[in-house]
């Protein structure tokens, strides 16, 4: 059976890892990013009870 040879297979996956990260990855990398992270302070919530009308 064909393919249970790793033989080809195994050089097309290197092959296309290989090309991804020193062609595709450093390309996508070098784009701006359009949301840069901002300093926030924490927002606090003011927790109030609940008010339950039976009691």
């Amino acid at each position: 059976m064909p393919q249970l040879n790793p033989n080809p297979w195994f050089f097309i996956m290197l092959l296309s890892w290989l090309t991804f990260s020193l062609m595709i990855q450093p390309k996508l990398l070098s784009f701006p990013h359009t949301n840069l992270p901002t300093n926030k302070s924490p927002m606090i919530d003011k927790i109030t009870p609940w008010i339950w009308p039976w009691t």
